[in-house]
This record gives C-alpha cells, sequence and structure tokens, in this order.
C-alpha cells in the first residue's frame, strides 16, 4: 500500500492480492499516478481507468472515494496479451 497527497486529498494505492508485482513495477504505477496529479480528482466513485506503462503493460485501476479515496490497481496486461478487432477479424495488437 502507498499513501500520497494531492491538493490536500489523501490517496491510498492498493494492490490486488492475484497480482504477483516487483517493488520496481508497483513504484512505477506510483510515479505514474504522482505525474498524473490534479487529473486523479476528475474520477468519481466507481470509475475504472487504464494507464499505458511501457515497462509494464496496460495497468487497470479501480476508483473508491467513499469512506476514503482508494485506488486498486486490479490487473496488469502484458502487450503480448493485447488483441484488436480490425474488420471482421481479431489480431495480436503488437506482432512479435
Amino acid at each position: 500500500m502507498y499513501r500520497f497527497t494531492i491538493d490536500n486529498a489523501e490517496w491510498i494505492i492498493t494492490f490486488s492480492p492475484h497480482l504477483k508485482m516487483e517493488t520496481e513495477e508497483r513504484e512505477l504505477i506510483v510515479k505514474s499516478l504522482l505525474q498524473m496529479g490534479p487529473d486523479l480528482q476528475e474520477f468519481t466513485h466507481g470509475d475504472s481507468f487504464v494507464i499505458f506503462i511501457n515497462e509494464i503493460g496496460l495497468t487497470v485501476l479501480r476508483v473508491e472515494k467513499i469512506p476514503s479515496i482508494i485506488l486498486t490497481v486490479s490487473s496488469i496486461v502484458t502487450k503480448d496479451k493485447w488483441y484488436k478487432r480490425d474488420g471482421k477479424s481479431v489480431k495480436r495488437y503488437y506482432e512479435h
């Protein structure tokens, strides 16, 4: 769990227990959130959003504002698991 303050509001960042992540990856997510700064205030309770982090992949976060402001990292999807619909077919987003 990490904590930080934006505009006098304390934010708590938690990671879903099923995620197996190194400390470096967790800190990279926290740094990315800090760079978002006041943009985080725009999200309401129950919102979800994603951050594309090159070193990690697609990071899915969920916002809770009751009773505290909590961001939960709920999933990490690495680039090798991204797909896109292109016309009538579904293909890998990134080719190996």
